[in-house]
């Protein structure tokens, strides 16, 4: 404690709130410099800020939130606006996700800010309504579209976000992502590696940037393995079990069906199960499954589903770490990562034991 705060203590018998005034005072600094040194500006040297964050930690300092709000009109709060009517509502992942973006603000004494909506256009209502309330100081944009007006409104606001995904438009964007699209092109390599050649995609909700990017990556996989493209071995988009059911009864009643399928979701992949088994398959022996999410779900299926994985609190870590630079005033372009998702080889994918025409008169049996 300084001479200034043991006087305030003497004459009013409690020990008194630490200024920052006190602090600088202390450091023989300007309130300015310690100021931008807690807050982790980029213009203050390693050596400064680790000198004043010891020393607020030594006296005891902590900011009044509400008075810094005013004083820079940060409220120290990273925002996200969850649409429970999506596929899945980000109930797979939202513990996860959550737990991830709130140890990240948690660190850097930031809060976090959740909402929902019920649809599109309830989404952007609700973007706008803390936008204009000022509830958060950027926003984490998660389910990403390749041409998102989520993105066009936060531009014309002048207010930070970062992308978990990617969009068309990358001007002015900051992102994290998953490379899903590498992740479907090594699916497609292993299982040509085992020996199939007919191998059918499951691609996602059109719209979506993940859709676009992991269908380009099955297609760049047939191209690295020298294997030709057959537009009958894309199915119809699936996101949830019953649209993946559908797509591998269509897929299986070709005249040269598919002996393996991957799938851009894994609750699709779990309609393939419900597909073989009605038309007398088993995964992993005659019909091979990949896909990715790696939800908890598929572990426990039979065979256990081969997917890709992805951990989500660290991705929910790092946005929020993102965003929270970005909103100090680091420029986007130098705020863009890509991370892989991790393989989990199951028992749902192995070497083709049947053949295209074999595996045709199994289906056709049973129609």
């Amino acid at each position: 404690m300084n001479d200034l705060a043991q006087r305030r203590e003497k004459a009013t018998g409690r020990r008194p709130r630490v200024t920052i005034s006190d602090l600088a005072e202390s450091l023989g600094l300007a309130k300015g410099t310690v100021s931008r040194a807690l807050n982790n500006y980029p213009d203050i040297s390693e050596s400064t800020r680790q000198r004043v964050k010891h020393a607020a930690e030594v006296m005891g300092y902590s900011p009044l939130s509400h008075a810094q709000a005013i004083r820079t009109g940060v409220v120290r709060s990273v925002g996200l606006v969850l649409q429970t009517t999506e596929h899945d509502g980000h109930r797979p992942f939202l513990a996860s996700f959550l737990a991830g973006i709130s140890e990240a603000a948690s660190a850097a004494d930031w809060s976090l800010t959740v909402a929902t909506a019920t649809s599109d256009e309830d989404t952007a209502r609700v973007l706008g309504r803390l936008v204009a309330s000022h509830k958060a100081d950027g926003f984490i944009l998660p389910r990403t579209y390749m041409d998102d007006p989520r993105v066009d409104f936060l531009k014309s606001h002048h207010v930070p976000f970062v992308l978990f995904g990617r969009t068309r438009d990358t001007n002015g964007c900051a992102w994290f992502d998953i490379e899903s699209e590498k992740a479907i092109e090594e699916a497609v390599c292993i299982l040509h590696g085992l020996g199939h050649r007919r191998i059918a995609f499951v691609p996602g909700r059109e719209g979506y940037t993940f859709s676009e990017l992991r269908l380009q990556g099955y297609r760049s996989g047939l191209a690295m393995c020298g294997l030709p493209e057959d537009g009958a071995l894309i199915g119809p988009g699936a996101l949830n079990p019953e649209a993946g059911e559908a797509a591998a009864r269509a897929l299986l009643a070709l005249d040269a069906p598919p002996t393996a399928i991957v799938c851009s979701a894994d609750r699709a992949a779990f309609g393939t199960y419900v597909a073989a088994s009605a038309l007398g398959l088993e995964v992993g022996r005659d019909l091979s499954v990949l896909s990715y999410d790696g939800v908890p779900e598929g572990g426990l299926l039979a065979p256990a589903l081969s997917t890709f994985s992805v951990d989500m609190q660290a991705a929910g870590r790092r946005l929020t770490e993102l965003l929270i630079r970005r909103i100090r005033g680091e420029a986007p372009e130098a705020l863009r990562e890509l991370a892989p998702a991790r393989f989990l080889a199951r028992g749902s994918h192995g070497q083709p034991r049947l053949s295209p025409a074999e595996l045709s008169r199994r289906v056709r049996s049973k129609l």
